[in-house]
């Protein structure tokens, strides 16, 4: 851990609130759709419904059909990026963020050397492109096409390497909101129409994670990219950074001119979706969890929607739909105020309303189904 002594010191609660007000969630943003997801740098997208929910907390007058639409005319794509995980980008990031973590997906395959033995994986990207250039391709479909090519070769282990080695969309209608249909894949360069940016160096999107996650140490932006070896280019824009230190001495770096709020500045209830970026995106994740709590919104590999109180993970929720009618139920990790209770159902009806469609609901508090 790096180590500062001159640097002021932020507090748990002060990176709080700076981390809030640059992720849309202090108060809700009058930004497109597009917009919002370009300031992002991407919303989780594993599941087809989180980037809708993660809009909805973030935005002023959000509507579901809006991302839709812009996923439609290939505005916005979903494609393999940060961590080895589908995030949806504008499809100018989709071109230069994917070839900036190429390297780390290259050396994702080491993990799958004795299923590849003997395949040339230049020519599994070639073979792989000219068949999902030709029509997009499920991964099924890819993946027995490859085995035909290589067929002493482990079935997943193609399929990994071709997701590794391409910048795999996944093209409409899945991710569509109410019309969402299965994996189907082409390239990025394909579904776009014009070519991928050559890698580029890291110092522009650190500047734009310290704008949407800031303020933020070397292995913070590490976390989030899925990367390692930044410090060079951190220490590059150091000149043009201001330094900060949290409450154990790590050093910070951020944007001269970006918000720092008040440490009491209010944080209303927000209903974040499972796997949102804010959760995801730190190395030390105290700035908006703490340690018991967030062991409580895992299970396995499964991860539960969160509710934000005060700024910080203060429970979970589901939402069952049922015919014309919704149910979402709140399971918070303490007991609550009837204030804070008021908040949350105020909240909750506001995301139902949203994306719960013309149909009843119903908000409960409880405890939360476990898978």
């Amino acid at each position: 851990m790096t180590k500062t002594s001159t640097a002021p010191v932020l507090s748990v609660r002060e990176l709080n609130r700076a981390t809030l007000d640059r992720q849309l969630l202090l108060r809700r943003a009058a930004l497109s759709a597009t917009a919002a997801v370009e300031h992002l740098v991407g919303l989780q997208a594993q599941n087809v419904k989180p980037p809708y929910y993660a809009l909805a907390a973030r935005l002023e007058g959000f509507a579901p059909e809006e991302l839709s639409a812009a996923m439609e005319q290939r505005a916005v794509v979903r494609i393999v990026t940060m961590r080895s995980t589908i995030h949806t980008h504008t499809a100018d990031d989709c071109l230069t963020l994917r070839p900036l973590v190429q390297a780390a997906r290259e050396r994702e395959l080491y993990g799958f050397r004795a299923g590849l033995a003997g395949v040339d994986l230049d020519r599994l990207a070639a073979i792989g492109r000219e068949l999902v250039e030709t029509e997009p391709r499920t991964m099924k479909q890819l993946r027995q096409a490859l085995l035909t090519e290589w067929p002493d070769a482990d079935p997943s282990a193609l399929a990994i390497a071709a997701r590794c080695r391409l910048p795999l969309v996944q093209v409409t209608p899945r991710g569509l909101w109410g019309r969402s249909g299965q994996v189907t894949l082409t390239t990025a360069e394909h579904w776009l129409g014009r070519p991928s940016e050559p890698a580029p160096a890291p110092d522009a999107t650190i500047l734009r994670y310290l704008a949407a996650f800031g303020p933020a140490s070397v292995k913070d932006m590490q976390t989030w990219a899925g990367l390692t070896r930044l410090r060079e280019a951190f220490e590059r824009l150091r000149p043009q950074l201001v330094t900060f230190a949290d409450e154990h001495g790590a050093e910070l770096f951020d944007l001269p001119d970006a918000p720092r709020p008040e440490a009491d500045t209010p944080a209303p209830a927000r209903l974040l979706p499972e796997f949102d970026n804010l959760l995801l995106s730190h190395a030390d994740r105290s700035r908006v969890v703490s340690a018991d709590h967030k062991r409580r919104t895992w299970r396995g590999n499964q991860a539960y929607r969160t509710l934000l109180l005060d700024g910080f993970v203060a429970g979970v929720w589901q939402l069952e739909e049922t015919g014309d009618r919704a149910v979402l139920t709140v399971e918070p990790f303490d007991a609550l105020t009837a204030r804070q209770r008021d908040e949350v159902t105020g909240e909750a009806a506001r995301v139902l309303a949203v994306l719960g469609g013309s149909g009843s609901y119903d908000i409960r508090f409880g405890t939360v189904v476990r898978g």
